[in-house]
């Protein structure tokens, strides 16, 4: 992430930066940013291929620094906690959709990351009343998602190839399916988990259906109009093949409903990289 992506939200004079900066495995800096806070959104972590390449670094920022945020949070009361986990729990589905008592099936550093999160957010409301809820978001898609660092999100992957007048390229044979969720709704789900009466408990966010990566390429090149053909290569580094995520407690408990059809937030998503292309060209040369 970087300070511009706040440019349009800074305009809001209830939007304020914690200037000293830091991040969460700076403890000083972390309690000073918690002090007089009623509520906090936990979203900070490395990515899954950073992950997989530097597993020491996942550890000291997604696990010792969830530990540093929960007890943060306990030393300055702070009410309720949303804590952002992930789909990469679950691992690979041994059912589909997959509701929240699938067993971790996860076999990535990543995962392991975020169950070791899940498990302390358990441990801090047992042992100091730590009121949180945590969302496994499913695979989220939108404006300003990273595609130039370790991780790099497969729909920007097509777009950027066809910017380039190059064709979308596919490993396997594209029936790899997931859960695609727009970005939008996925801080809908962060604002109405925060103002829920639930707590200790971990919901499911994405829309409920799957699409294959064929399919999204497709509907990727309808889209913008594209006569570029697909192509296939193999290998590519795959974690899992299907993951679709059962949103029925998070209806119930959060009255969270993905809104944003897939079809409409691509549409949305290549509307806005139209009207940023500056922007991009100048994070892309960075």
């Amino acid at each position: 992430g970087t300070r511009a992506n706040l440019h349009e939200a800074l305009r809001d004079p209830r939007v304020k930066i914690f200037e000293p900066g830091g991040d969460i495995t700076h403890t000083d800096l972390l309690s000073q940013a918690m002090k007089g806070i009623d509520g906090v959104f936990h979203l900070a972590a490395l990515w899954l291929l950073h992950c997989h390449d530097f597993p020491r670094s996942a550890f000291e920022v997604n696990t010792r620094g969830t530990f540093n945020v929960l007890e943060a949070c306990v030393a300055h009361k702070v009410k309720r906690l949303v804590y952002s986990s992930s789909a990469s729990v679950y691992g690979d589905a041994t059912s589909i959709p997959m509701t929240e008592d699938h067993p971790f099936n996860n076999r990535t550093f990543y995962g392991a990351t975020k169950i070791a999160g899940e498990q302390m957010c358990r441990a801090f409301h047992q042992r100091y009343g730590l009121n949180y809820v945590g969302l496994r978001h499913m695979n989220v898609f939108g404006p300003r998602q990273d595609y130039k660092g370790a991780y790099v999100a497969v729909v920007m992957k097509i777009l950027d190839r066809l910017e380039q007048g190059l064709p979308p390229v596919i490993h396997g044979d594209g029936s790899q399916m997931f859960d695609f969720v727009a970005v939008s709704d996925v801080a809908r789900a962060n604002v109405l988990a925060m103002q829920a009466e639930t707590t200790d408990r971990f919901y499911n966010v994405g829309s409920g259906e799957g699409t294959t990566i064929r399919a999204l390429t497709e509907m990727i090149l309808d889209l913008t109009g594209s006569k570029m053909p697909i192509h296939y290569e193999p290998g590519g580094l795959t974690f899992v093949t299907k993951r679709i995520g059962d949103p029925t407690r998070a209806a119930h408990d959060l009255g969270f409903k993905a809104e944003i059809e897939l079809r409409d937030g691509l549409a949305r998503l290549i509307e806005w990289r139209s009207s940023h292309k500056e922007s991009l060209t100048a994070a892309g040369a960075a």
